[in-house]
């Protein structure tokens, strides 16, 4: 009997002794926070360069995000006027759909007029869903068909949790996004300046400054190095908030939704800031659009083509874990033209340890035509003229 309790003990010891070993079950700091605590219903810490997510409690819970929606309208027109459909001198008339709109608005007029530039700030800055509604006419010929293009959009991006039914986040069935996406989102809508631009102006003045808008993105002026963000609230969203950060190099974004009481959102938003830049660092090797080498050309108008990375070379790491990384630039000794502008000609590779940590395309930073043959006939007759 003796001996059957001593080994009922020690069996029991040694199943505590193992669940509280250190190198057992331990959470990944960079996935799940340790000690990190948040009241929002769902939320996410990401950094926006790698997509790799800090932070996230229920990331892909799907959620009314009130006017958090704003940042896929925005995201559209950005993309629009970079793609040469719209302009910013664009001429924007309201109707009477758009005038009807509740919530927070400019109050647009039927057959009132603004620019394409004042519309767009207005909903970054005013969160104002009249004029939300203005644009997507503008752009797609109905709302109807714009709320369409967001879809097709979310479904581009990879997300699986989003669903939109209108273009600014007024209470309806079927819309809603997680964490997650709207984190994806907001990634994809820092790659365009504009966005940025218009998301961190704070006061704007309209109808020649009889009207005053104030960003209600208070980030702006509470929390150093905020670059972009957009609030939400409705009775069912709770306060929602997906904004950008940058400091020392890194930037991050952050996304709560449905938190609990006024303010809170900003208030959550900063505690998951805080979190990321005390325990991460960014190791930034090269930004996007830089040179780090050159390929000759066979064929082409030009003999020689330089290389760009396509995007940033930037890793986020545990501070105090940013030495040893390696770089290998991978590029062919010889490309034949016809070559355009963007095409992958390459990779740079990031190591640490032996392990790849990073890779990113290297892309023509020009087009080059093919030669003619008459031209490719006095090259080659030029070269033999030079060895002589």
């Amino acid at each position: 009997m003796y001996k059957r309790v001593l080994v009922v003990f020690l069996a029991i010891m040694s199943v505590v002794t193992l669940l509280a070993s250190p190198g057992t079950a331990q959470a990944d700091p960079a996935e799940n926070g340790p000690g990190l605590e948040t009241t929002a219903e769902a939320a996410v810490l990401m950094e926006p360069n790698t997509g790799q997510v800090i932070f996230s409690k229920q990331p892909d819970k799907e959620l009314p995000m009130a006017s958090v929606t704003k940042i896929m309208t925005m995201l559209l027109i950005v993309e629009a006027v970079d793609d040469g459909k719209l302009k910013l001198s664009d001429r924007i008339t309201a109707s009477e759909n758009a005038w009807s709109m509740g919530g927070s608005q400019i109050y647009l007029e039927p057959g009132e007029e603004m620019s394409l530039e004042e519309m767009l700030i207005s909903i970054a800055v005013g969160s104002a869903n009249d004029a939300c509604v203005a644009v997507a006419e503008h752009l797609a010929g109905s709302e109807e068909a714009f709320v369409q293009m967001m879809n097709k959009r979310a479904k581009e991006l990879g997300l699986k949790h989003t669903h939109f039914a209108n273009t600014n986040g007024l209470p309806v069935e079927n819309h809603y996004t997680s964490a997650h996406d709207m984190a994806m989102i907001l990634r994809e809508a820092l790659k365009h300046p504009l966005f940025v631009k218009v998301s961190s102006t704070y006061r704007y003045d309209i109808r020649g400054g009889d009207f005053v808008l104030w960003n209600t993105n208070k980030l702006l002026k509470w929390y150093d190095g905020t670059i972009a963000g957009k609030t939400g609230w409705t009775n069912e969203a709770k306060y929602c908030l997906a904004s950008a950060v940058e400091r020392d190099g890194l930037r991050l974004i952050a996304v709560v939704l449905g938190t609990p009481e006024p303010r809170s959102h900003f208030r959550e938003s900063i505690k998951l800031y805080n979190y990321g830049f005390a325990q991460y660092q960014a190791v930034n090797l090269e930004t996007k659009g830089a040179r780090v080498g050159t390929v000759r050309v066979g064929k082409g108008t030009e003999q020689q083509l330089d290389v760009v990375t396509a995007d940033p070379v930037s890793l986020v790491v545990l501070r105090g874990h940013d030495k040893g990384f390696s770089k290998k630039i991978v590029l062919p000794q010889y490309i034949e033209a016809p070559i355009n502008k963007g095409d992958i000609v390459g990779r740079y590779v990031v190591t640490k340890d032996g392990k790849e940590a990073m890779r990113v395309n290297l892309i023509a930073n020009k087009t080059i035509p093919k030669a003619s043959i008459l031209q490719q006939m006095y090259r080659v007759i030029d070269e033999i003229y030079k060895l002589n």
